[in-house]
This record gives C-alpha cells, sequence and structure tokens, in this order.
C-alpha cells in the first residue's frame, strides 16, 4: 500500500503498512546507523545523524549541500528532542530545523506504529506547520518518500 498524506491547516498525517514486524520498524526509526542507510534524499546525503532513544535524548541530522535550495538553505540541518519513546509502539519527537519558514522554530514529529497481520501500519503526524506554509506544503510531498524507504529497508533487512 502506497503512502497516503492527508493535509489539515495544522499537520501532515501519512500512513503506511510495512511487512516487518513493529520491533523491526521501531529499530529501523531509532538507530542512528540503521538511519543513516534509509533516510535518502533526492537532492543530497546525510553527513551526521544521532538518535539518544529515551525521553529527553536528543536526535538530528545534517546533509551535504543540496542540488536545489528550500527557502535559501541548502544545507540541511534538523535536530530535536525526544518527548515519548515507548518501543515499539510510539516515538514522538521536536523538530527544529533551519529550512523551516521560521527556522528555529519547534514542530512536533509523532510516529505510532500497530501491528498488523502483515506486519506493521505505521501512522506518522507531523503537526505545528500552521504558520509554515513552504515547508508544511514540501512535508506534503516528502513524508510518503521518506515513509516508503522506510519500507523498502525493513522490509528487506
Amino acid at each position: 500500500m502506497p503512502a497516503i498524506a492527508a493535509e489539515q491547516q495544522d499537520s501532515i498525517t501519512t500512513e503506511i503498512d510495512i511487512a516487518a514486524p513493529p520491533e523491526r520498524v521501531f529499530a529501523a526509526i531509532t538507530d542512528a546507523q540503521q538511519m543513516k542507510q534509509w533516510w535518502i534524499s533526492p537532492i543530497c546525503e546525510s553527513t551526521f545523524w544521532e538518535m539518544d532513544g529515551r525521553v529527553g535524548g536528543k536526535w538530528g541530522f545534517s546533509t551535504t549541500a543540496a542540488t536545489k535550495s528550500i527557502n535559501g538553505v541548502n544545507e540541511f540541518k534538523c535536530r530535536g528532542e525526544i518527548l515519548e519513546f515507548d518501543p515499539p509502539r510510539l516515538l514522538v519527537y521536536t523538530w527544529v530545523a533551519n529550512w523551516n519558514d521560521k527556522p528555529e522554530s519547534r514542530t512536533v514529529v509523532r510516529w505510532e506504529l500497530t501491528p498488523t497481520r502483515s506486519g506493521t501500519r505505521l501512522k506518522l503526524t507531523h503537526s505545528g506547520l500552521a504558520d509554515q506554509k513552504v515547508a508544511r506544503e514540501l512535508y506534503q510531498g516528502g513524508w510518503p518518500g521518506v515513509l516508503n524507504a522506510l519500507k523498502t529497508f525493513a522490509e528487506r533487512n
């Protein structure tokens, strides 16, 4: 099933079915070494990933110079703090991205994993985007690609 994105004023919600158990999918979204392998952008490469998997832990990534800029930025940096960590069903963290309309504003990314007969139903919600028109449009198109890359990785590893 392809990822589906639904836009609301404040948030983007994307869902996908993955033929891998929730424990496998959760490991792929919380282990920096695994994230470095599957979180691939078509316009740049990751140079750094960190993920301290616990409430209050820090996470972040940075990239090489991209082939195009977003909001005047072409070297992307994103960081945040983990708000909720409940393996293998829930990961919630703040998202502070230097390419957002308001680069220092904190938005929130929520990963919800539910077991299914064939593996995992993953629902990702990115909220706090009401005043981030360019970023909201970017995430509307970007999150489905991220989840498809995760699906491919989790199903083959």
